[in-house]
């Protein structure tokens, strides 16, 4: 497995990690605050409940009568009345009593593994309770119980002379307490682990699908290394930032195939059709330097190479020109402009070549603007180069027409002269690169043939089309552009 795919492998990982991570944190920190506060809340609701049962056995302790007499504490002791009494009120609030002196020495219970042993309750609870409050706590009253308890103290006040004549404790078992929060923590941990596998699993789920294009991606990246420039990112499903990374991705490798393709082209134009003139450049240098053209002949012969050379400055510049027009998109910026000014500015720039040729114009442009979107100078050359090549090949003395018409939301600009008439088969290849027809080849010597080829890739950056015909002499070349 490469260093790449380790990464990509750490990445899940840690992403992974983070989520989990933060789903168990989440979950401990809930549970320590559901535990910490419902347990606090229940065991006061239980002190509570119990301190309200030992209050009402200290107001039966204190206020039971017998011959309209207040029993004291050690009268309690020996009647076997209250004794069934509290023994009743145990039985039912499942609550065991214990009455005590002030001293906190148990006189009665109700309890009876504490018959017949000699129990004093702690001094801290019985300090408090003599001051005037009541006490409680969880233990085993000094090793008396093998579990702990709860036990709350209360005074046991004279409601006639406001004396305390002693205290009373109410011991609870905490087993239920304990045993319902046992199920509590059961019932939490096993559904903490069935929400971490949840977590877990759409942790995982997401995590993959956000690491599979990345992954996709860093693929690509190495094809793109090798000059592969095919591969293409799945969009489909990607609404969010991976999306829109992916189709950034892919317009950058739509950008880097059309570079490379047009600096193949560009090097194919350089060792292909350049070839041409820089053999005759060289083949008429060297017969002029070893002398196998005459002397008399050298200066024909140099102008040769002149005009070869010049040639060749002119092709270069209008390769250059193809690429540049091929990396422009004229309709980003959504601009409009006149396309019948743009005619007649042409057809001025035209006028001395029309006239040398001794042409007659036919122009069909309305004085209303005709708006068209598109690059203004991108359209400009097309219609030069049209025209241009209409006069060139137009036949001496007849008539160019040079017109444009409005129809479907499109304009329609069309070059017609009369001439030669062009084959069929030759009608596909006017647009190719370096093509000059044989007249071509005899009349227009400083021709380059990228004229009609430089009008179909402004076109085709216009996403539009130009349509050529030629019969009985006359050729007409006709294109279209989006109106506003």
């Amino acid at each position: 497995m490469t260093r790449l795919q380790n990464r990509f492998r750490g990445l899940y990982w840690r992403q992974l990690s983070v989520t989990v991570g933060m789903v168990v944190l989440t979950l401990a920190l809930l549970g320590t605050a559901f535990f910490s506060l419902s347990y606090q809340y229940a065991r006061g609701q239980k002190y509570e409940e119990i301190e309200t049962r030992a209050q009402t056995m200290s107001r039966l302790s204190v206020s039971y009568l017998e011959n309209g007499r207040f029993l004291s504490i050690e009268e309690l002791r020996s009647d076997p009345d209250f004794q069934r009494l509290a023994a009743f009120a145990a039985a039912v609030s499942d609550v065991q009593f214990l009455v005590c002196d002030t001293e906190g020495h148990v006189l009665l219970s109700t309890d009876t593994a504490l018959s017949g042993l000699s129990v004093t309750m702690p001094e801290e609870m019985t300090a408090r309770i003599m001051a005037g409050g009541s006490a409680s706590q969880r233990g085993t009253l000094g090793g008396l119980y093998e579990a702990s308890r709860f036990i709350v103290g209360v005074p046991a006040v004279n409601p006639e002379t406001g004396e305390t004549a002693g205290e009373v404790f109410a011991v609870a078992d905490s087993g239920s307490l304990d045993a319902m929060w046992q199920g509590l923590t059961g019932l939490f941990f096993m559904t903490a682990f069935v929400v971490l596998m949840i977590a877990f699993a759409a942790a995982s789920v997401t995590t993959m699908q956000l690491i599979k294009p990345i992954r996709e991606m860093a693929g690509a990246t190495r094809q793109y290394a090798q000059g592969d420039f095919d591969i293409r990112m799945n969009e489909e499903g990607l609404d969010d930032e991976l999306g829109e990374l992916a189709a950034s991705f892919n317009q950058m490798a739509e950008s880097l195939q059309q570079t490379e393709r047009q600096r193949r082209e560009f090097i194919s134009n350089v060792s292909h059709d350049l070839k041409t003139p820089l053999t005759t450049i060289a083949g008429y240098t060297d017969g002029i330097l070893d002398g196998t053209i005459p002397p008399e002949n050298e200066r024909k012969y140099l102008q040769i190479i002149s005009d070869e050379s010049r040639r060749l400055s002119r092709m270069v510049r209008r390769m250059l020109d193809v690429s540049q027009i091929q990396v422009i998109d004229p309709l980003r910026a959504g601009v409009h402009f006149d396309l019948c000014e743009s005619m007649r500015r042409v057809l001025i720039s035209m006028e001395q070549k029309i006239t040398d040729r001794q042409l007659d114009v036919d122009a069909d442009i309305p004085d209303a603007p005709i708006l068209v979107l598109g690059d203004k100078d991108m359209i400009t050359q097309v219609l030069y180069n049209l025209l241009e090549n209409a006069t060139k090949f137009a036949r001496q003395g007849s008539t160019l027409y040079f017109g444009v018409a409005a129809r479907d939301g499109k304009a329609r600009v069309t070059v017609r002269n009369l001439g030669d008439t062009i084959p069929p088969e030759e009608l596909p290849l006017l647009f190719e690169r370096f093509h000059k027809s044989d007249k071509s080849r005899s009349e227009d010597k400083d021709g380059v043939g990228l004229g009609l080829y430089i009008v179909k890739t402004i076109l085709e950056q216009h996403k539009e089309k130009i349509q050529v015909t030629s019969e009985n002499g006359v050729t007409s070349f006709t294109f279209s552009l989006t109106m506003e």
